[in-house]
């Protein structure tokens, strides 16, 4: 399955990464060397030794966050919340299944076992046994956020694993039903969400402490809704102390008039092409090097990458044009500005880049680039 329905089970507000979402996901490998495209680089002692930074935060919520999967095509999100390996996620993510597939942010493939799920708070917690021992997230267990506190949501969006975005809680206590679930006393936040972002942690920037599960979003515009972790706390960990014996029947209805358009090609080129500079602009080297094709990646090496960028500071995107080859592939063209040093000193340089993007093995990659210097 390449993309799969989002589905929308109110008017307006519809569940992330639940049943029938997209299927396919981006892979992490070992860099190489990437060519022909100016990136951002940050040396290694470019983080504070005291304080955690905003990438600080960003880079060790990460590793804790993985990619859920299920048989039956469902992609989502989680994250590790105790030592014995026990992920917290949202329950329709997870329904109607036992054993799920779990992708670390280091490309590990691992098992898990659904060991709690509820039928009327949207929440579950999945047991995977090669994650026990890790040092978990911090969890905020005694207080709620407030209006205006800058938030990062963690996730899997359309399948593009570990993928962040920020906001600030934008409202509080909104409640809704989308059966067979109640949602009340949730955050409303301005992080954008989409399908697969179900199930990962809601972040606070200024601590790195979860927050709240990422569950639903509006259709129109950025608007997103998560369960506090106060509210589900104490549920989750009387499951992982005594997980159910057998776990309750729990479906969605598969109904075409509940589902929003599927992506378009354009969207999701124009998507990947946009996730991989912002990756680059996070130094997230090893995750924006996963984005490329294996044809792209021979006879190279990642000390040749890091090194080739390292004068690279920024790179913003100034425009875009993508044109389709049918439904697989596209062809991306976009004018970008970089500021990089050169002679010791950084200046602004602009370079037309062009991608050709398509799937390999179901995935969608950069197949191919090129970029030339216009100004």
């Amino acid at each position: 399955m390449r993309t799969g329905a989002w589905i929308s089970l109110i008017v307006s507000v519809f569940i992330v990464g639940g049943a029938g979402s997209a299927a396919w996901a981006v892979r992490s490998e070992v860099p190489k060397q990437l060519t022909g495209a100016p990136m951002l680089a940050i040396s290694d002692d470019s983080r504070s030794k005291g304080s955690k930074t905003l990438k600080d935060i960003i880079f060790e919520t990460q590793k804790l966050v993985v990619m859920i999967e299920t048989e039956n095509g469902t992609q989502g999100s989680g994250f590790l919340y105790n030592e014995q390996g026990d992920l917290i996620t949202n329950a329709h993510v997870v329904a109607g299944a036992q054993d799920v597939k779990i992708k670390t942010a280091d490309a590990r493939e691992l098992e898990g076992e659904v060991i709690g799920i509820s039928t009327e708070t949207d929440v579950a917690v999945v047991r995977v046994p090669g994650l026990a021992g890790l040092e978990p997230l911090e969890l905020v267990r005694d207080q709620k956020a407030e209006v205006g506190d800058d938030v990062l949501a963690v996730g899997s969006p359309l399948g593009f694993q570990n993928t962040v975005t920020t906001g600030i809680i934008s409202g509080l206590g909104r409640s809704f039903e989308i059966e067979p679930y109640k949602y009340s006393d949730l955050y409303q936040i301005s992080a954008p969400i989409a399908p697969g972002n179900s199930g990962g942690p809601l972040v606070d920037q200024a601590s790195g402490a979860v927050l709240g599960i990422n569950s639903a979003g509006i259709e129109q515009g950025s608007i997103g809704f998560s369960i506090p972790i106060v509210n589900i706390i104490e549920m989750a960990e009387e499951w992982s102390k005594q997980p159910m014996a057998e776990l309750p029947a729990l479906s969605f209805t598969d109904d075409s008039d509940l589902m929003p358009e599927k992506a378009s090609m354009e969207e999701y080129a124009e998507y990947l092409v946009t996730h991989f500079y912002d990756s680059l602009n996070n130094a997230d080297y090893v995750y924006a090097y996963s984005l490329l094709g294996g044809n792209w990646k021979e006879g190279t090496s990642y000390e040749k990458f890091r090194e080739g960028y390292i004068p690279t500071r920024n790179v913003v995107i100034d425009d875009m044009i993508v044109k389709t080859s049918g439904t697989d592939e596209a062809t991306v063209t976009a004018i970008i500005s970089v500021d990089e040093r050169v002679d010791g000193k950084y200046v602004l340089s602009k370079y037309q880049v062009t991608y050709r993007v398509g799937y390999e093995n179901d995935i969608l990659k950069l197949l191919s680039g090129k970029g030339k210097v216009i100004g």
